[in-house]
């Protein structure tokens, strides 16, 4: 496995020690610009320590606090606050174009400082806020937004990339781009100061002395860093996806494995074996959906180590953590690698985490709350347990399971696949939901099917497409002329001559097979699949199109523009800021979801707006404190505003784990969204009187006097109570109320929605409206 170089691997250490929140600068961006860290440069240090007042680390009362950012600036910085490159000083004021007004208190903010993006020039790439020393940057100020949401409007409204907040104790520099997730990282006094810290203070001076502001290159400026920075990312989004892909693969191989090693062939017997006699024999699809959550709970688990939502004593980083196992399992690789795949364990700490994370767990050093959810819930695919579907009732308090034998190697290859990229540690702290998504969405239109033959997965033919999997069998059975034509009809992939050729002159399997090696994916099938095996076949649309997804730069600005005549209309009516029930009475409906990221933009948009608000109109929930203020509105508006529908099944899971990665709290469950995204088809469908007439037609007369009418009626007042509960329900209701509630408002309309189902039947099966008519009477 390739290791990143040692210029790389030194930024790599100082961002991995500062934990930046979102993506600020990458270490590939920063070498690519010529900002090499040198690990002997002591002279920031020395110059930082100067302007410490009375600085001794030997003294317990010593205060690590820079009392002038002037002096700290021009010291350790270099800046020289020419006008030429610098505004805020005497001799050049701030432009007001600077200023913002704060909606929700009607106040003028302006920066202290603004940088040029070079000497001279009339744009600008950095401000700078000064606050009252040591005072927390997340911690509102009375009626006034926090001094990060300050800065964060300030860079929106001016267009400037970058921010920087003093308070004597911390520099933070905040990356802001129009229409993309914000991002900082916090550069502390008392850090720097360290013997240890050198490489943090000197990674500050290459990223703000006034070398890199105004005297370098346009495009090595910290401005053009950030940008190229983002670019990389989602280069690394796109190549993450293609090894999110091969970790599935990976969990189809081990639970294959785990299948033919289970006793008598039973744990996946109900999805695979046609002959199986059961009734309730399951679909196969439900093994690839299963796989498909467990890489899903993976991804969640990562996202909330990084983002320090789950425990972060030793006991849980060491004993209990994904990042924890990893670092475990490639110790073992390093010292027993041809033993992997015959050691076992890894799978089952991963079944006790994850129902840790779904029941909770308390202990005298350690308290993860419950988050339940379907994410986590371990009766929604039992197979993953080893437990049988076919067993009446749901997991009992102490029962013993027998954990499916998915070997360690299977579990590192999986997170290895999750974590490394060219050698180089992913950091799920600085990926957007919405990369997240990006990259989940290449798992997407699969149906799980088994081998007829022996078979090899063959390369998509367009960047981002699947490998589709051919019978090798089949294809020998085929002329040797006929071969190529057979390949490119089963995988819309042409062939070479290079290839061609071999393929023709190939006489059996393992001729054949070396005759395909240039085109065939090792990563999805690194051998030959043997007839009977599990395959995963991309449909025709996902195996010619390739795998789509819609980035912030798009959903942002749509957003913003759909939503700015209902949230005026609101003003209007309000006289003002609407009122927080106003914003929570509205609905956001996205008839054909996918991964959820409009949804997300409107949650992040409208949570925005909701929190100003609350500070307007003087009603902040007494929970909402800092930045959970935020969190808490975006929860507020996910399970009160947002709605959403897709006929794919695995898309709904996907955008309710994109909508809690983006309204994920510390201590609180996963928010309760089963009501409001669902699997189905918006395209089709019947209004009430429609259905309440048994047609098609809207105005039909009643089919029969009295015909299910009242009773329809009924079961839906009935359904839309009890969705109304569901909705208004606070954070304390229970996640099992909330599922019975649903259970039964599903219940009420199940006869409404077979009648609907019966009127669409028969407009469909006939191509005429006689026969249509024929059908429905």
């Amino acid at each position: 496995m390739a290791k990143p170089s040692s210029q790389v691997a030194a930024h790599l250490e100082w961002l991995g020690f500062v934990k930046p929140t979102g993506l600020v600068v990458s270490p590939t961006a920063l070498v690519r610009a010529g900002a090499i860290l040198d690990r002997r440069d002591a002279e920031g240090q020395e110059r930082l320590r100067e302007c410490i007042d009375g600085y001794d680390p030997d003294d317990p009362a010593f205060s690590s606090s820079l009392p002038s950012f002037p002096d700290f600036a021009h010291t350790v910085l270099g800046w020289s606050f020419s006008p030429k490159g610098y505004a805020g000083t005497k001799d050049s004021p701030v432009p007001s174009e600077m200023e913002t007004t704060m909606l929700d208190t009607g106040e003028t903010v302006r920066p202290r400082y603004a940088v040029r993006m070079g000497k001279g020039e009339s744009e600008w790439q950095l401000l700078v806020l000064v606050g009252k020393p040591g005072y927390d940057f997340e911690r509102p100020e009375g009626n006034r937004p926090s001094p990060h949401a300050t800065m964060e409007r300030l860079l929106r409204n001016a267009g400037v990339p970058a921010g920087l907040l003093f308070n004597g104790e911390t520099l933070r520099l905040v990356s802001a781009p129009e229409g993309e997730s914000s991002g900082w990282l916090d550069f502390r006094v008392k850090d720097m100061v360290e013997t240890a810290g050198q490489p943090i203070c000197t990674a500050m001076r290459l990223l703000l002395s006034e070398k890199r502001l105004l005297a370098a290159s346009r495009d090595k400026r910290l401005a053009a860093l950030m940008a190229d920075s983002r670019k990389f990312q989602n280069e690394v989004s796109q190549e993450l996806s293609e090894q999110v892909l091969h970790a599935l693969y990976e969990l189809l191989r081990g639970f294959q494995a785990a299948h033919d090693a289970s006793p008598g062939k039973q744990l996946l017997a109900r999805f695979l074996d046609p002959d199986h006699t059961r009734d309730d024999q399951g679909d196969a699809d439900e093994v690839y959906r299963g796989l498909l959550t467990l890489v899903l709970r993976l991804i969640f688990v990562l996202y909330a180590e990084e983002r320090d939502l789950l425990p972060q004593d030793e006991v849980f980083l060491n004993a209990y953590s994904v990042a924890g196992l990893h670092k475990r399992l490639r110790e073992d690789a390093a010292l027993h690698p041809d033993t992997m795949d015959q050691r076992y364990g890894a799978y089952a700490q991963l079944l006790f985490l994850f129902r840790m994370i779904h029941d909770g767990a308390r202990s005298d050093i350690m308290i993860l709350p419950a988050r339940y959810g379907v994410l986590f819930d371990p009766d929604r695919y039992r197979f993953l347990e080893g437990r049988s579907a076919e067993v009446a009732g749901g997991r009992q308090v102490g029962q013993t399971i027998e954990p499916p034998r998915v070997s360690d190697g299977t579990i590192y290859r999986v997170l290895e696949k999750l974590l490394v990229l060219k050698g180089e540690r992913i950091s799920y702290r600085a990926l957007d939901v919405e990369h997240i998504g990006s990259v989940y969405e290449t798992m997407m239109g699969f149906r799980l099917e088994t081998a007829t033959g022996r078979s090899v997965a063959i390369k998509a033919a367009k960047p981002h497409g699947a490998p589709t999997t051919v019978d090798l069998d089949e294809l020998l059975a085929e002329s040797p002329g006929k071969r190529a034509k057979w390949i490119r009809g089963a995988t819309d992939r042409a062939i070479t001559d290079k290839v061609s050729k071999p393929v023709r002159q190939a006489d059996t399997i393992e001729s054949l097979h070396a005759a395909l090696a240039p085109i065939v994916d090792a990563d999805a099938t690194p051998d030959l699949v043997a007839p009977g095996s599990m395959v995963l076949q991309p449909s025709e649309e996902r195996r010619r199109s390739g795998s789509h997804y819609t980035p912030r730069e798009l959903t942002e600005p749509i957003v913003r523009n759909t939503l700015k005549p209902v949230l005026d209309r609101l003003r209007d009516e309000a006289g003002g800021l609407p009122t927080p029930d106003q914003l929570l009475d509205l609905k956001v409906c996205d008839p054909a979801m996918g991964s959820g990221a409009f949804l997300v933009e409107a949650c992040r948009q409208l949570g925005s707006v909701l929190v100003e608000s609350w500070r307007h109109h003087g009603t902040t929930p007494d929970q909402a404190t800092g930045q959970d203020e935020l969190v808490l509105a975006r929860r507020e508006v996910a399970r009160q505003c947002l709605y959403g529908v897709d006929r794919n099944p695995v898309a709904v899971d996907l955008a309710k784990l994109s909508l809690w990665l983006a309204t994920l709290a510390k201590d609180l469950p996963l928010t309760f969204l089963d009501h409001a995204l669902r699997h189905g088809d918006s395209l089709v469908g019947l209004t009430n009187k429609q259905i309440a007439s048994f047609h098609w037609k809207a105005d039909a007369p009643t089919f029969q006097p009295g015909f299910e009418a009242t009773k329809a009626q009924e079961q839906l007042a009935r359904a839309k109570e009890l969705r109304r509960r569901i909705r208004e329900a606070g954070e304390d209701a229970s996640d099992w109320a909330l599922r019975d509630m649903l259970d039964q408002a599903d219940s009420a309309t199940a006869a409404v929605r077979q009648t609907g189902d019966l009127v669409m039947v028969a407009f469909f099966e006939g191509a005429k409206p006689k026969k249509r008519e024929e059908v429905r009477a």
